[in-house]
């Protein structure tokens, strides 16, 4: 036993050894907490980039309740999301399209998770999921804005739902 753990050991080491070495560029960048009015007293949860970078969108209780914020990295500040965030729901797990010009999310707007998509240009949300029983998270946008993804337990287990945006 006691040649089977040596053994195992020293292959365990070899292993360590070359992902290390692979990836020693990796274990030295220092994380740091972001600033300008991107972070709070509050937790900040579920960031999400636009395509080219410029948008980062992500959920926090900094104003009493779960809403989602949009921070325009271009013009170093939050960007106002008008009709997104309501005071009797909540809005969380935002996801954003390439250009940042849809914004898919859950809200619990109507008494339970629901997936939405924003347009920030006609500043209207529009619901995906009216039909679903189960539960919904983790909502992903296609680039385009077109299609959207996320898990659902309606059917009993947790599967990978698409809609189309468009409605083809």
């Amino acid at each position: 036993m006691l040649l089977k753990c040596s053994g195992f050991r020293k292959i365990a080491l070899a292993i360590a050894s070359f992902c290390l070495a692979g990836c020693s560029r990796a274990l030295f960048y220092q994380p740091q907490i972001a600033t300008g009015g991107i972070n709070s007293n509050f937790a900040e949860e579920f960031p999400s980039y636009s395509g080219d970078g410029r948008f980062l969108a992500f959920a926090s209780e900094r104003d009493g309740r779960r809403n989602i914020y949009l921070y325009d990295f271009q013009e170093n500040q939050l960007v106002n999301l008008p009709n997104l965030n309501r005071r009797d729901s909540s809005q969380d797990q935002p996801s954003l399209s390439a250009d940042g010009r849809y914004l898919a999310y859950v809200s619990t707007e109507r008494g339970k998770p629901d997936i939405f998509v924003y347009d920030r240009q006609q500043q209207r949300s529009q619901l995906l999921t009216a039909n679903l029983r189960g539960a919904v998270q983790h909502p992903t946008i296609r680039g385009d804005g077109q299609q959207v993804t996320f898990q659902s337990n309606d059917r009993g287990q947790w599967n990978l739902m698409i809609v189309d945006v468009t409605g083809n």
